[in-house]
């Protein structure tokens, strides 16, 4: 009979793989400079103006993002989720590692582009499902949508949510951008495509796999 630890431990191994998958995401949507996606936007555009690498910045915003959840939920934040700050630090490492090893592969032409910004939205969208279907805790972009869904749209699903706080992100970004880098760089038409299709994507990808990581991780699945 297994004991409860190696589910655990077959959870930790999907979430850190759903971190691993967002982390490639994020390397082809920047080599495909078609403007990063939504989730990193805010980090990528905080390292132009900075001078700070992209990992680094990741933790600071990503530790915002935790503050913004203890402002909004108050009383009702689990304090467990303050280990989103461990898993925002791998995360980052990830992000750094992930973009030394994609390097400058590139497709050519503009079709080449949005094919490596399709496969961008295919690898953020499997990586969000992955770490949220391990049921540990949120990355702290989607704990900061949590937050706001529970405080403003308690009624809307989440991905509806999610198309929200991905494009809100991008608009804040673009100011920064643009007051602090005085040009458009790194946010664009890609940018915009991945706010409106991850949350699609992730509806999509999550009936074929969420079924299978209930298997894999809860032995039977949970509701």
């Amino acid at each position: 009979m297994k004991i409860p630890w190696q589910y655990f431990l077959r959870r930790l191994f999907v979430y850190v793989a759903g971190l691993l998958f967002l982390a490639f995401g994020v390397a082809f949507s920047v080599n495909s400079n078609l403007g990063v996606s939504p989730v990193n936007s805010l980090p990528y555009v905080v390292s132009l103006v900075s001078g700070i690498n992209m990992g680094t910045c990741v933790i600071g915003i990503f530790s915002f993002y935790i503050l913004v959840q203890i402002v909004l939920l108050r009383e009702n934040f689990r304090w467990i989720n303050l280990t989103q700050l461990i898993f925002s630090t791998i995360f980052g490492y990830f992000v750094d590692f992930s973009k030394w090893a994609v390097g400058d592969l590139r497709f050519p032409g503009y079709g080449g582009r949005l094919l490596m910004l399709f496969f961008s939205i295919i690898l953020v969208s499997a990586g969000v499902c992955l770490y949220m279907d391990a049921k540990l805790v949120n990355m702290p972009m989607e704990g900061m949508t949590y937050a706001v869904k529970e405080t403003f749209f308690p009624r809307k699903p989440f991905p509806e949510v999610k198309v929200f706080m991905d494009c809100l992100t991008v608009g804040i970004g673009l100011v920064v951008l643009l007051l602090g880098y005085g040009k458009l760089e790194g946010i664009r038409e890609g940018t915009i495509f991945s706010a409106v299709l991850v949350g699609k994507m992730m509806t999509l990808l999550q009936k074929i796999l969420k079924p299978q990581i209930s298997r894999f991780c809860f032995e039977g699945g949970i509701d």
